[in-house]
């Protein structure tokens, strides 16, 4: 049985400047998602049929609920925290 076993980064913290960043990388997840989901012949429908290919997250990121921008948001943040954690440095130019 498969055990998820993600690196800890609670320890992390982040500056403002890259908590800012994460925003833009959950937009930028669910638009790559969406891309890719549109290239299989996904299309929006009210709900999530996967024989008809319809989903309701075929929205802009911003028409997303806030349960769906958190799990982009988290997703991104972890990755932030990951990338960190691992000993890189992000500086912006």
């Amino acid at each position: 049985m498969y055990t998820p076993k993600p690196i800890d980064t609670s320890e992390i913290k982040l500056s403002q400047d890259l908590l800012d960043l994460t925003e833009k990388i959950a937009a930028n997840v669910h638009d790559v998602w969406a891309v890719g989901r549109i290239s299989e012949g996904w299309r929006y429908g009210e709900t999530k049929d996967p024989i008809a290919k319809t989903t309701h997250l075929l929205v802009p990121y911003e028409d997303l609920d806030e349960s769906e921008k958190a799990y982009d948001r988290n997703s991104a943040l972890e990755t932030l925290k990951l990338i960190i954690k691992m000993g890189y440095k992000i500086e912006k130019e």
